[in-house]
């Protein structure tokens, strides 16, 4: 026996219990919220959520506090529940979420995969490139980036997208710092807003469509709350923005390479495999998405195949259509498409700080303490106030906990406010800069620019977006109430 097992072991002998069986149906479940069990894995996943709030602060990857103190919490867990005779019940509990993370994890990793590799082909790039040379005046660029970034994001992730709109905004702003912030602001919220109205556009409401909760049509039932989240504090903040154009930037062309296109077609057709594989043959959207990778692998084989073309053939869609232009060779070492590299390349610590917060939780909401919240929350003040409340936490705390101990909760209410806790998870993330992923990266990209205080200065205007899209979605979507 381990010593930390040993230690812990000891202290809960010692102990008085304090647990009560309950019948599950499939185990005995012991609620240990009043037990010392209970009170120290509370302790340890606050102790390691501090940790990941000072990230930045501490340069400790978010992944590894978490995955630690899911690892204690369910030790914690086996051993009381074995001196009570329940040998299997925590293991049983905890395959349950492994399950669920495992679904998930290989939904996004097929997803970051196709991202990493249209970002190697210069997808994104041809984008930009785009922007920057159309000479829009910084009144028309605080809109198109803002817009971009709604429609970019219910496809491709957030972070992503905000990333990109952001280098557009400090390439053409250099000289204009007052523009970049309000830009950044509006990057933020256009890419929260998009991802709320889509199961691809956040992995909030990748989990709630997974869960099958929501049917993936009835997402779009949220698209005119978004547009008002995004519309309201963006119309405000227009009149805040510098006159006038920004200089030409002069740089080298952004081109795409070979195989771009067919690359993001292969990514809708992989998502419209996932969407039919849920809907029409009612299997996991993972197992869609897997088989959607097959399509990359064997694209990626043939790009790996005829790479000599690389050098002699690029692609601008954004200019060209489907045309091609011609030149000749300048790096004849010029390496072939890889697409285990495009794997390798995904947001591990994101991928493993998901595995550490979904079981953690779980092991909270096994405990009991889920079902407590969940009555204080949706029992005594109602789903809608509560709803509305998990909106405002996702704005401190990461919303992928807080959208996964209500899914665990899964309490009792109406289809009208699973879409709304969907909405107000996805778009609260924006009332604060560091409330979404999107928000944070732009902290680190746009460094002294774009900072928490300059967001925070624009909090009352994005929670006018913020009341007004629940006010629409609760008008739009009466019926489901």
């Amino acid at each position: 026996m381990k010593p930390i097992t040993r230690l812990v072991s000891l202290i809960i002998l010692f102990l008085p219990s304090l647990a009560f069986a309950a019948s599950t149906g499939e185990h005995t479940q012991l609620d240990l919220t009043s037990h010392i069990v209970g009170y120290m894995a509370l302790a340890v996943f606050v102790l390691a959520y501090t940790l990941v709030i000072f990230e930045e602060q501490l340069h400790l990857r978010k992944s590894k506090p978490v995955l630690l103190a899911a690892g204690i919490i369910w030790i914690m867990i086996a051993i009381v529940y074995q001196q009570h005779g329940f040998d299997d019940a925590a293991g049983i509990a905890i395959r349950h979420n492994f399950l669920e993370y495992a679904e998930l994890f290989f939904f996004l990793l097929v997803a970051m995969t196709y991202i990493n590799a249209m970002i190697e082909r210069g997808v994104f790039d041809a984008l930009r490139g785009w922007l920057i040379k159309k000479g829009f005046s910084y009144k028309a660029l605080f809109w198109l980036l803002g817009i971009l970034a709604f429609f970019i994001s219910p496809v491709a992730d957030n972070l992503t997208t905000a990333l990109i709109m952001c280098t557009v905004a400090l390439t053409v702003g250099s000289k204009a710092p007052k523009f970049v912030a309000i830009s950044c602001i509006t990057i933020v919220v256009g890419a929260n807003a998009g991802g709320a109205f889509s199961p691809f556009g956040d992995i909030t409401t990748l989990m709630v469509w997974q869960k099958g909760i929501v049917e993936f049509h009835e997402f779009f039932e949220l698209f005119l709350p978004a547009v008002v989240n995004f519309l309201v504090p963006a119309a405000i903040m227009h009149f805040f923005i510098p006159s006038g154009s920004p200089d030409a930037v002069e740089g080298e062309e952004l081109r795409m390479k070979r195989g771009g296109i067919i690359i993001v077609v292969l990514f809708l057709l992989t998502i419209a495999t996932a969407v039919s594989f849920h809907n029409f043959l009612h299997l996991p959207p993972a197992i869609g998405m897997m088989t959607g990778l097959a399509y990359l692998k064997f694209f990626g084989y043939y790009l790996k195949r005829t790479t000599h073309f690389d050098t002699i053939r690029t692609e601008d869609r954004f200019e060209e259509g489907l045309g091609a232009e011609e030149s000749y060779p300048t790096d004849t070492s010029q390496k072939g498409f890889d697409v285990f590299a495009k794997v390798a390349g995904a947001e591990w610590d994101t991928l493993f700080f998901f595995y550490g917060v979904i079981m953690a939780v779980g092991g909270l909401g096994f405990i009991g303490y889920l079902g407590m919240a969940s009555e204080a929350m949706y029992g005594q003040l109602g789903p809608t106030t509560a709803n509305i409340i998990v909106g405002v936490l996702s704005a401190i705390v990461d919303n992928i906990p807080v959208m996964f101990a209500v899914l665990t909760m899964n309490p009792d209410m109406s289809h009208g406010q699973w879409l709304l806790v969907t909405l107000t998870a996805g778009v609260g993330g924006s009332l604060l800069s560091i409330g979404s992923a999107a928000g944070v990266a732009l902290m680190g990209q746009a460094r002294g620019i774009y900072t928490f205080a300059s967001h925070l200065k624009w909090t009352p205007v994005i929670a006018l977006g913020y009341i007004a899209s629940i006010y629409v979605h609760m008008w739009v979507n009466a019926s489901h109430f």
